[in-house]
């Protein structure tokens, strides 16, 4: 504590002023209150104290600014200070009190530098992660389609065998990569929520699409109940998560249906699925949502790692969404969850056909441009569309498939391309380039082994669908095929 008359001279000192300016308190009384701060300041403090005695009041000094104290030997270091006015014997002082913050602000720096080396860390990690996401998923997309195509050709019985074996290591394979991959990027921050207004039956026929085959492969039934309600939440992130739902349901029932189904309620769309499975235990409910946790029920198997309702209740918290889950064993369980609705009057999607059992085969041809710069997946990839008829033209970059797209004399019923191409262009700009070239609205596959931010824009072109890598050969066939077919129904009906 200081105590100083109105002209500034100090009258009194504390033992804690003089320890930590390292002044005798008799050097310091009768000194002007300047000689305890920085030379630099001096001159300017005289006039705010000045200022302060003609409006004295109790405040912080300098609020909003960085103060400091003087030593004796002339070391600064920072200090707050609070002001308060003081009468004695009718004569006016001003008493302030002086901590020495050093400590703090030392603290606040290691702080500061702690923040921005994880900034750097979380920069590097995403990085990282964007690099990893692609370079591993690339020859996992080549092993597929190339295992697509082999299960297209092949004939003799014992190499179906060999090969259906082959596709179940590499969904196995796939499904780890994705979950490992996703649990990275959401432990890194790197995974954001891009909301949008969607009718909820535009996912429900994506996994029905995507489940349906898989289901009745395992003699098991799947059934889909609709709503006409228009939800508000990130499409992707929710297919994720009603992926993962969906999945489980089918790897634990051996025998039964799984129901999908939509209700409304409470201006929320709760979207469920149900099995006649194995179920859980009520003990192990709270648990399974946890990172590498296994359920070890009776009929369990030990596919996986137990990550993906991990990246469920992860996901679902991202998007403010709340899950719940009911289950009886032996009996089966519901996984469910609850999506804020929008509007209730759009009307249902159509749906698409799609088989129970076996591999669709294309009925129509077609010619496609396909545009990948990496050789095996190109390969891999031409190849399986070749087995299914289809005429395939191919080109590494944008300007390459431009330059190609200038020698035919048809336009292309499809573009499938990659979304990083190796002259620094890009899937979206090569699509519009050959739209442009042949005025007219191409339908597009998109396909990327990148799960960041950068490929956002790619799911907002109109009459193109984006995949990630590793795109399963089946749906993408499906969705080739589908394209086509489209395409040909509105180019009728604008001839007829």
């Amino acid at each position: 504590m200081v105590i100083v008359n109105q002209a500034g001279k100090i009258v009194f000192v504390n033992q804690q002023t003089e320890k930590m300016f390292d002044f005798d308190r008799k050097k310091l009384t009768g000194q002007n209150i300047e000689i305890l701060l920085p030379a630099g300041i001096r001159e300017s403090h005289v006039r705010l104290r000045t200022g302060y005695t003609e409006n004295p009041t109790i405040r912080p000094m300098g609020a909003g600014l960085e103060l400091h104290g003087r030593r004796r030997n002339g070391d600064e270091f920072p200090v707050e200070i609070s002001l308060s006015p003081v009468t004695a014997d009718d004569t006016a002082f001003v008493a302030s009190v002086i901590r020495d913050v050093s400590a703090r602000k030392e603290m606040e720096t290691e702080l500061i530098k702690a923040r921005q080396e994880a900034e750097r860390a979380n920069s590097a990690n995403s990085a990282f992660l964007a690099a990893a996401s692609h370079d591993l998923r690339q020859p996992v997309q080549a092993l597929n389609l190339l295992n697509g195509a082999l299960r297209r050709t092949v004939q003799e019985p014992k190499a179906l065998e060999m090969l259906e074996n082959q596709n179940q290591s590499l969904t196995a394979m796939t499904n780890l990569l994705n979950s490992l991959l996703d649990i990275s990027r959401l432990d890194a921050g790197a995974m954001t929520a891009e909301f949008e207004q969607f009718p909820i039956n535009q996912m429900i026929d994506q996994l029905e699409s995507e489940f349906s085959r898989q289901a009745g492969q395992k003699g098991l039934s799947f059934a889909a109940k609709r709503s006409d309600a228009v939800v508000r939440s990130d499409p992707n992130l929710l297919s994720e998560i009603m992926q993962n739902f969906v999945s489980n349901s089918i790897r634990y029932t051996e025998s039964g249906q799984i129901q999908l189904q939509c209700t409304e309620r409470d201006g929320h769309c709760r979207v469920e699925v149900r099995d006649t499975g194995i179920g859980i235990a009520p003990d192990k409910l709270e648990k399974i949502f946890e990172a590498f946790y296994q359920c070890q029920q009776p009929g369990s198997n030990k596919e996986g790692f137990g990550l993906g309702l991990a990246i469920v209740s992860r996901l679902a918290a991202l998007l403010d969404h709340k899950i719940d889950v009911e289950s009886t064993p032996g009996e089966g369980s519901c996984f469910c969850i609850s999506i804020p609705i929008v509007d209730s009057q759009s009307p249902s999607a159509d749906k698409e056909s799609v088989p129970q059992n076996g591999i669709e085969k294309a009925t129509a041809g077609g010619t496609i441009i396909l545009i990948e710069d990496d050789f095996r997946v190109a390969d891999a990839l031409k190849l399986l569309l070749d087995t299914e008829g289809y005429d395939v033209v191919s080109a590494t970059s944008r300007n390459e498939a431009v330059r190609i797209s200038s020698q035919m004399s048809d336009a292309p019923d499809l573009i499938i391309s990659d979304y990083h191409l190796g002259d620094s262009s890009n899937g979206v700009e090569t699509i519009d380039a050959l739209r442009i070239h042949f005025d007219a609205e191409i339908p597009a596959l998109i396909i990327t082994g990148d799960t960041s931010q950068v490929v956002d824009h790619a799911r907002k072109i109109d009459n193109s669908v984006l995949l990630n890598k590793p795109v399963d050969p089946d749906h993408l066939l499906s969705l080739a095929k589908k394209g086509i077919a489209d395409r040909l129904i509105v180019e009728h009906s604008s001839t007829s």
